[in-house]
């Protein structure tokens, strides 16, 4: 197990450990004398170093391994759907807001996935970028923002735009990734069916 894979399972075991920390009704709203979204956000920036640091040390070391290409978009997935989920049992965050970007999350993901069994690598896009740091910021400030007497105005609000950014380049980066899919496969899998088609024709004559 090499050090950025490690980063990447550091990452699936803290997305629990901050669902607990979020939704866990503490006495006096305290962990250990640290009011709990501050325990929350630590944990959720944590976490989202490690996404940075464990693709940098990969590509720095040369450890880029089939299993990191797996695990690493679903730590990623599990870490941000962990912190969405809870916004919304707090109501800190819009059910369908947050519906249609872990529903975007999915589908992407699923695209890659399609494409790279077939060899074809699908990088995150410009757009993809953007809406990861949004996604980071927004929750970071939904986190910060659960006060003991209610929202703390300005970082709700900094949040609320922040999901609205993060769902607008959800769903203009996703309709980017279907058409660079149909763009990249669509000819390889034309030119599979007609080989078939050919094969089977060869065979009937």
């Amino acid at each position: 197990m090499n050090l950025p894979n490690s980063l990447t399972l550091t990452r699936i075991c803290l997305a629990p450990l901050l669902v607990v920390v979020l939704l866990t009704n503490f006495e006096g709203r305290n962990i250990f004398g640290v009011p709990h979204e501050i325990v929350g956000a630590f944990i959720f920036g944590v976490a989202s170093v490690t996404d940075w640091l464990d693709g940098y040390l990969a590509r720095r070391r040369k450890q880029i391994t089939a299993f990191g290409q797996v695990i690493d978009p679903s730590a990623d997935k599990l870490l941000t759907c962990a912190a969405l989920i809870s916004l919304v049992r707090m109501e800190y965050a819009s059910a369908l807001l947050v519906t249609l970007i872990i529903g975007r999350e999915f589908a992407v993901t699923a695209l890659r996935q399609f494409a790279y069994a077939r060899g074809v690598a699908m990088p995150a896009s410009r757009l993809g970028k953007i809406k990861m740091v949004a996604q980071v910021v927004a929750i970071l400030a939904l986190i910060l923002a659960h006060g003991k007497d209610g929202p703390r105005r300005p970082l709700y609000l900094i949040g609320q735009g922040g999901l609205w950014v993060v769902v607008l380049t959800a769903l203009v980066s996703a309709a980017d990734y279907f058409r660079r899919f149909n763009y990249i496969l669509a000819p390889r899998v034309a030119s599979f069916t007609t080989g078939r088609d050919q094969q089977s024709d060869r065979k009937a004559g």
